[in-house]
């Protein structure tokens, strides 16, 4: 890198958000963050200037200011004005100093953030119908509706809104916003999102209106195991909406849901997130959104109890269309139409439908594979994931509003016509948490790219809100331990922050409902006779630790650590209660190696591992991640602590299960765990471990025999014991089980046991068949950082370390990630017996440089070249 390359103006950021103007944030001191694309090779941080402008709804400049801070710090760098008070609307811009030469860069561009309503700017009530509603089946979804006058042109307007249930929001005849599913899934009770939309575009001078969808939603939904429970959260479903419109003389003129909006049942006669949604059109009020609609036959509202303390700002993006898939075949089956569209995923169809015959009656079904040429819909268990629309005859285009479906295949029966449904006709949207990509790996093996995409696919498809276990069937829960395996994962693909910072939020919530555990899944809904809230379960309860842990090395978020501190501290104390001074966790009923693929399809916890086994390593594992958590809040004394804590469960973990005759204890899930989690602190023990773990994969002819808690870290153990060849060929494997074994049998994402579908084509026989869920796929993260070769050695990638370690199989590969300080970059391929590397490095961070055959070196920012001698037996070295 040459010094003639110029400081690039900062990409600044306020806080975690990505929109150009974040709307409605709860901080009224929020941080900013910035990243520089180019910066001279010795270029250094010397200080950094905030300017902001603060203006109120009116246009009135609040507060304003220019401060200069010497530091290199361009992470949530604190706040340099005033608190931003409710509606307060600032803009910000920053440069930065180089030390090198003292010179100012330039301006970034300018950045907004608008803060939402406080608990006392609420005057708006939770207002719902209050007319006799029928069961589930039979519960046509309501309208609600008002109007209102306008005196003057208009110079802003913001609507303000959340809900008990779903809502969708229409002012004049238009919808407002993009975001699906609102308000999304919390402890309804206890934390209740608000969203804020600028809508001066849509409300005008003189009559308007606004009209509200709603619909049943996680609030009162049939949702849960065997059957589902309805009136999880209560039994009444309303809208919270306030709209705020400062008109061009100054005066500001507040819109808000009371017992004066007017209720009706609307053309939904059925909203269910597992069942779909059936419309008939034929019961659509005709402009019921816009002014002037007579709703004198419509119901006076009902006013419902709300706690208005409860109302917050999202923390994360909201649910959004992030993409549309056209079927690549459309089949005649039976009476209908099969579609495939080559991919499984989350979303929901748009149907534009020609003119038709009023009554037509089209329904399309779900699902995620097929058998004997249909869909073969038995995995979805009670979730009908069936839409239908009855037209009312004029040609229409129509999507459901309030679910969402996981699924590859759709069947059409009804449509018009002896046509198949004409390209574009019927679409798939793909509904998920709208959260900016940040990862890339490719190479030049084909079943590695795809096994990557697969992974990709499944995160997309279950963070829908909330990090689920699967988007199809009757679950779609927040299971802890697949987050907390799939964590560092998701964190390099996407920014995950704020979706689990939020989900965390709703985790502490509940670990305080139920005196400290964790449950197995977050949000707590009733499961059936089987899981129970005060279930202590390692590897799922650890969620507590090991999340916010992988978001401090992803997303450096020192706040965060300081508000789930006490969530993990709690969870490791109850842990070692149960455990004692024995400091094993042996007792109580524990989930172990889930999904072992030698469980029996009935019963997935029949693992060939010890599960105890299993929870005392993970008590190990949380107990340190808690130490490096204090030390990383300057609590040194806590730190310490928990240093010896940790340590003293090492000591017991090698007594119990290291070198005995257990055959429960020597297995591969076994020894991944006790290497990965830095169990066996002495060398020679070590690489007994790891060549156990060699021996008994290669004796297995390199198929996968470990489940939840083996898979995510068995190619981890391998390597760094000195057996990377082995951890490829594992990776590799197209025998079953193992990951491209699915990919051979048509995986598009990834399975959530090993044989869900057998080598014959058919589904496994088990009541628990899901072919999208992500934490099998955690192996992704070892891609990233030995494949690929790129992984943080310190929070947010200050220091990032570039250590790509080839094996049989991969000849070349290339991984990319958006770090908080930006693009780093490493790509490799082996050519005439050399490594050839080439690797970028963001401004404001360093890299240490690790090449096979080649002392560790350390670099600064920009982009690097290194050339190695390497020969195929550097395969066998550890990492």
């Amino acid at each position: 890198m040459t010094n003639d390359i110029t400081t690039a103006a900062p990409a600044v950021r306020i806080e975690h958000h990505d929109e150009p103007e974040a709307l409605g944030i709860g901080d009224e001191r929020p941080r900013l963050s910035w990243q520089l694309a180019t910066a001279p090779a010795d270029y250094r941080q010397l200080a950094y200037e905030v300017s902001w402008r603060t203006r109120t709804p009116t246009g009135a400049v609040a507060d304003e200011g220019v401060a200069v801070v010497t530091s290199s710090d361009q992470l949530f760098v604190p706040w340099p004005g005033a608190p931003l008070a409710p509606r307060a609307r600032t803009t910000v811009r920053v440069r930065t100093q180089d030390a090198s030469t003292g010179t100012w860069g330039a301006l970034s561009e300018p950045v907004v953030a608008e803060r939402g309503l406080s608990v006392d700017d609420w005057r708006a009530e939770l207002v719902g119908p209050d007319y006799l509603e029928g069961p589930e089946d039979d519960r046509r979804a309501p309208l609600v509706r008002t109007d209102f006058r306008l005196d003057s042109l208009v110079q802003s307007a913001r609507l303000h809104v959340t809900a008990h249930g779903l809502v969708e929001v229409e002012i004049n005849g238009s919808r407002v916003g993009a975001d699906e599913l609102l308000p999304g899934w919390t402890p309804y009770h206890e934390r209740l999102r608000v969203y804020t939309y600028d809508v001066t575009t849509l409300v005008r001078s003189g009559e308007n209106a606004i009209g509200a969808w709603l619909a049943d939603g996680w609030f009162r939904g049939r949702f849960g195991f065997e059957g589902g429970t309805t009136d999880i959260y209560g039994s009444r479903i309303g809208v919270l909406a306030q709209l705020e419109a400062v008109l061009e003389d100054g005066r500001t003129v507040v819109v808000a849901s009371d017992g004066t909006w007017r209720s009706t049942p609307g053309p939904l006669t059925r909203a269910s997130l597992y069942d779909g949604e059936r419309i008939d059109l034929r019961l659509l009020p005709e402009g019921w959104s816009q002014p002037g609609f007579d709703d004198a036959s419509w119901t006076p509202v009902a006013v419902l109890p709300l706690d208005k303390g409860v109302l917050s700002a999202p923390d994360g993006p909201a649910v959004r269309c992030t993409g549309e898939i056209l079927p690549v075949s459309v089949t005649a089956v039976d009476d209908g139409w099969l579609l495939d569209y080559g991919q499984n995923h989350s979303g929901r169809p748009r149907l534009t439908v020609p003119p038709t015959v009023p009554g037509t009656h089209i329904t399309i079904q779900h699902a995620e594979v097929l058998q004997d040429g249909r869909l073969y819909r038995r995995p979805l268990r009670q979730a009908a994931s069936t839409d239908e629309i009855v037209t009312a005859g004029e040609a229409v285009v129509w999507e459901p509003r309030f679910t969402v479906h996981g699924y590859r295949y759709a069947f059409v029966q009804g449509w018009p016509g002896e046509q198949p449904p004409a390209e574009g006709a019927i679409v798939s949207r793909v509904l998920h948490s709208d959260m900016r990509r940040t990862g890339w790996f490719t190479s030049d093996n084909a079943g590695l790219n795809r096994l990557h995409e697969n992974v990709v696919w499944g995160l997309r498809s279950n963070f829908v809100d909330i990090p689920t276990d699967c988007p199809q069937r009757d679950e779609r829960l927040g299971w802890t331990g697949d987050i907390q395996v799939f964590a560092p994962t998701a964190s390099f693909l996407y920014d995950v922050h704020g979706v689990l910072s939020d989900w965390l939020r709703s985790l502490t919530i509940e670990q305080k409902r139920f005196g400290g555990t964790v449950p197995v899944y977050v949000p707590w809904v009733p499961g059936g006779v089987f899981w129970r809230p005060e279930m202590d379960v390692a590897g799922w309860g650890d969620a507590a630790a090991i999340v916010p842990e992988a978001l401090h090395t992803a997303f450096g978020d020192r706040d965060l650590l300081e508000r789930q501190y006490d969530s993990a501290r709690t969870w490791v104390e109850r842990v070692a209660t149960l455990a004692g001074p024995s400091r094993l966790w042996d007792e109580g009923l524990q989930l172990g190696d889930w999904l072992d693929p030698a469980a029996p399809p009935d019963n997935p916890m029949q693992a060939m591992t010890d599960p105890h086994l299993v929870a005392t390593a993970y008590f190990a594992r949380s107990t340190d991640a808690l130490s490096g958590i204090a030390a990383a809040l300057g609590r040194d004394e806590d730190a310490a602590r928990y240093g010896e804590l940790a340590a003293e469960i090492r000591a017991a973990f090698v007594a119990r299960y290291v070198d005995t005759d257990d055959p429960t204890h020597d297995t591969p899930c076994a020894h991944s765990l006790a290497i990965s989690f830095g169990l066996l602190e002495d060398a020679a023990t070590r690489a007994r471990a790891g060549n156990r773990l060699d021996e008994l994969v290669r004796s297995r002819g390199y198929t996968v025999s470990t489940g939840f808690a083996g898979t995510p870290v068995v190619t981890d153990a391998l390597s760094r014991t000195g057996h990377l060849d082995t951890a490829y060929r594992l990776l590799l494997s197209h025998e079953a089980p193992s990951w491209l074994a699915t990919i051979d049998l048509g995986a598009t994402t990834i399975w959530e046991r090993w044989d869900s579908m057998l080598p014959d084509g058919t589904v496994n026989p088990g009541d628990m068949t899901s072919f999208n869920h992500y934490a099998l796929g955690s192996v992704a993260d070892w891609i990233h950082r030995t494949v690929g070769g790129l992984a943080p050695t310190a929070a947010a990638y200050r220091e990032l370390r570039v250590a790509p370690r080839p094996g049989v199989g991969v000849t070349s590969a290339a991984v990319r990630h958006l770090t908080p300080f930006g693009e780093a970059t490493a790509q490799w391929e082996l050519r005439d017996g050399e490594l050839a590397v080439q690797f970028s490095v963001p401004v404001g961070t360093t890299a240490v440089v690790d090449l096979p055959g080649r002392a560790p070196y350390r670099v600064g920012h920009g982009t690097h070249r290194a050339t190695v001698a390497f020969e195929a037996s550097r395969g066998r070295h550890a990492v």
